[in-house]
């Protein structure tokens, strides 16, 4: 439940962590705006507070034009929680929503359409059509802004059902016509390339950038995803074909944004490509809540002081993450590369137009899972195991989607042939973006506690790690950073697969 009196003093404050978190409706003027916002704080009585824009918005209230909170930050809360809300929440912004509607959202998370609706309502302040159009707005703004898409093309793109939808929602969300949004795109947005979506990706300050670069670089899959200089690129694999993403960070240091550039097969996949590359560089975090936590511990205090943006990166593509996690088992880190880009120039689809050196995206579970596993030049254990893998997500028996439970993902993991805790625990931390997954049989984080005078067994790793949640996904990360400039972190050799 949302405390007003808590809100309220952190609305005098300005403090931009909590952009994202909540909302504040001013009753006196009609808008809402993020918890920064520079406006002069109104007087309590005049102030209402909701966990969403969507719940703002449905109680009548219109975006900000100076502090913009549809580009806050998510909120770090949907990664922590497991229930059906955080669930849903994953799901929405992922665009579900938009391809499969409320019957496909709720099938995803087990419940009936009116039992989701209400522990939305009941939690969130609106229900999921609400959760859904006001993202669609979003996207629509960004559509505006960034192309030159008839506002027609726009409306369908942003998963409007009519025009006139499209309209009405606009006027009530932004107080302005698309017309008048469009008028006022920025002058980054005016340079676009014919054909590609110019956006920032807001977050949550400190981020340590340079770190993350040399981190994705070093498992850059050839053809599939490249670092450089300081833009990093990759295919993706979206509903309706084969994009490309360039994300970089602005010239101003001070900006608490990420600029994006995607190519996209069909405007529709904008919410999906947004929300999968936001989950690979963990920009919805709260490295506030992770430092206060974290950095009041002895072991890790003075890493998490040194590094204090440091994310813990998810993926782009989790089943791609679940197969790379099975490729690293009793193999070096380049030796995981070198077999993952085989993969990928063997079965992965080629792109359209090459984009420099991104020839093809990774291939698909259902290509790997018709594979013969003897035909695969690895171990036939492990061969087997991938394969195994692919199958069960291809039939459905495994799912790996934003909504999974993951409780339920790592008991299903470890049932399969060849995988065991390393790997389970590796797909729950990159793939599914648990902040609290752990790791304490990685050769990495077992060498980082060794150095740091600490046991370093498995049993006494995971007992140590026990002070540091729910963020002990971040401390594996810190753990790895220890090794710099050895490989950052090593495969998962620990993993003993039956020969």
């Amino acid at each position: 439940m949302i405390d007003p009196d808590i809100c309220y003093r952190i609305l005098q404050s300005r403090d931009r962590r909590y952009d994202g978190v909540f909302f504040a409706a001013v009753a006196s003027t009609g808008i809402y705006c993020r918890p920064s916002c520079p406006a002069r704080t109104p007087r309590p009585s005049h102030v209402r507070f909701y966990r969403t824009a969507a719940a703002a918005q449905q109680a009548g209230f219109r975006a900000c034009k100076r502090c913009r909170p549809d580009a806050s930050p998510g909120s770090p809360e949907w990664n922590q929680r497991a229930d059906a809300a955080g669930r849903a929440m994953r799901l929405i912004l992922d665009g579900v929503m938009d391809r499969e509607g409320v019957e496909g959202l709720a099938q995803q998370l087990g419940y009936s359409a009116r039992q989701l609706h209400r522990v939305l309502s009941a939690e969130l302040g609106a229900g999921p059509l609400a959760l859904a159009r006001a993202q669609r707005a979003h996207t629509a703004q960004v559509l505006l802004q960034t192309t030159t898409l008839p506002m027609a093309q726009v409306a369908f793109a942003a998963g409007f059902s009519s025009v006139r939808q499209f309209n009405a929602t606009m006027g009530e969300v932004f107080a302005q016509t698309p017309t008048q949004l469009r008028q006022g795109r920025e002058r980054w947005a005016e340079v676009a390339p014919e054909g590609t979506v110019r956006l920032r990706l807001s977050y949550r300050p400190p981020l340590d950038f340079e770190w993350t670069l040399r981190f994705l670089g070093t498992r850059a899959i050839a053809g599939v995803e490249t670092v450089e200089q300081d833009t990093y690129m990759r295919v993706l694999a979206l509903p309706h074909g084969l994009g490309v993403a360039r994300v970089r960070r602005p010239q101003e240091r001070q900006a608490a944004y990420l600029l994006c550039e995607l190519q996209l097969p069909d405007v529709r996949d904008l919410p999906a490509a947004t929300e999968r590359v936001r989950r690979l560089f963990d920009l919805d975090a709260d490295p506030q809540g992770v430092a206060e936590t974290l950095g009041q511990d002895a072991l890790l205090g003075p890493m998490v002081h040194k590094r204090p943006g440091l994310r813990a990166l998810g993926a782009a593509d989790a089943d791609e993450m679940a197969v790379r996690a099975v490729l690293g088992q009793q193999v070096s880190l380049q030796g995981a590369r070198t077999l993952a880009g085989r993969l990928a120039r063997a079965f992965g689809e080629p792109l359209a137009h090459p984009q420099g050196s991104l020839t093809h995206a990774f291939p698909t579970a259902t290509r790997l899972a018709s594979l013969d596993p003897s035909s695969l030049a690895m171990p036939r254990a492990r061969a087997q195991a991938l394969v195994d893998l692919a199958r069960a997500l291809t039939a459905g028996s495994l799912r790996l989607d934003p909504g999974a439970d993951r409780d339920e993902v790592s008991r299903r993991l470890v049932a399969l042939r060849g995988i065991g805790p390393w790997t389970a625990a590796y797909i729950r931390m990159r793939a599914l973006g648990d902040p609290d997954a752990f790791l304490p049989s990685d050769l990495g984080v077992r060498k980082a506690l060794r150095l740091l005078g600490c046991a370093d067994d498995p049993r006494s790793a995971a007992a140590a790690s026990e002070g540091w949640r729910p963020w002990r996904a971040y401390a594996v990360q810190h753990l790895w950073a220890t090794l710099d400039p050895e490989p950052l972190t090593p495969a998962g050799r620990e993993e003993t697969l039956p020969r």
